[in-house]
């Protein structure tokens, strides 16, 4: 690649595929560069604010494409995120935006969000102490999914419908200090939708399983082609309006009765089975949205 290409940062955790996905739709338009969250360090003096990754100054790229965030401090998550929002207000585009990551990283928020602008979600109950959470547990119809606030891919999920285990459960959460998340188990038909928004597109696919109420394609959900209606496309751009993402992976479930809910939504969604199954050059539309984003930012 040419040194004049435009370089575009990746900012985050990304996977093996996902690299080589971004890498060859990179090809011939732009080129790509890592970045860990951890190296970010922002320089302030009396000239300039510069945001630096080792030695390269991303206020020098064309854009900075988010990942998966890295746990870390709440210090840490603040830097992360004041490094995000200076590169948007020197006019270097982020997708997503700090504020739109910051929200969907908070699944509690983001419900909350979307929640007040009229958009269905499943009850839902936040809090820091076992009594409150065993409240919430019987409230909730005493069939709950215990999740962490913060996470993605199913992982960390318990179902929780006895009580006594739901006691001890949340009795382990409030001694490690952790936010006790409780959302009514939605009972459904054995499927899900997960849809992707990029800019004014949007892809989806089928997530089915018979074996285990957790429906995603990572911990073995079989996938398939899926035409949303006209109800699934409206939820899905008003939820990536509410939040402010150009790029968003939203999971949709249909309960019992075929009422649509709205689970959570990813500001740093993978697309590798979406684009496997439709065919469709997931990692090309981002970086085009991405570079689309520079060519706004300079009018």
């Amino acid at each position: 690649m040419d040194d004049v290409a435009p370089r575009i940062a990746v900012v985050g955790s990304v996977g093996p595929w996902h690299w080589d996905d971004l890498n060859r739709a990179a090809t011939g338009c732009c080129h790509l560069v890592r970045c860990r969250y951890e190296d970010l360090c922002c320089r302030l003096d009396a000239e300039s604010c510069r945001v630096i990754c080792g030695d390269m100054d991303l206020g020098n790229c064309c854009g900075v494409l988010c990942r998966a965030m890295p746990r870390g401090s709440l210090e840490q998550v603040v830097l992360r995120m004041d490094a995000l929002s200076v590169l948007e207000q020197q006019g270097t585009p982020v997708l997503n935006s700090s504020r739109a990551i910051e929200v969907c990283i908070d699944k509690f928020l983001a419900l909350a969000r979307l929640q007040a602008a009229g958009l269905p979600v499943p009850p839902t109950v936040a809090c820091q102490t076992a009594d409150d959470a065993d409240e919430a547990f019987e409230s909730l119809g005493s069939d709950v999914v215990v999740k962490p606030v913060f996470g993605s891919e199913g992982r960390g999920l318990l179902r929780v419908n006895d009580p006594g285990l739901a006691r001890r459960v949340f009795q382990a959460l409030e001694r490690s200090e952790r936010t006790i998340y409780v959302q009514k188990f939605i009972r459904h038909h054995g499927w899900d939708l997960r849809l992707l928004v990029i800019g004014e597109e949007l892809f989806a696919m089928k997530r089915s399983r018979q074996d285990d109420w957790r429906l995603n394609a990572s911990r073995g959900a079989g996938v398939s082609p899926f035409e949303p209606d006209e109800t699934a496309r409206d939820l899905a751009r008003r939820t990536a309006n509410v939040l402010a993402t150009r790029l968003a992976g939203i999971d949709l479930i249909y309960d019992e009765d075929g009422r649509p809910l709205l689970l959570e939504v990813n500001a740093c969604p993978g697309w590798r089975y979406l684009a496997e199954i439709l065919q469709v050059d997931i990692a090309k539309r981002v970086l085009n949205m991405l570079l689309g984003m520079r060519s706004i930012n300079r009018r």
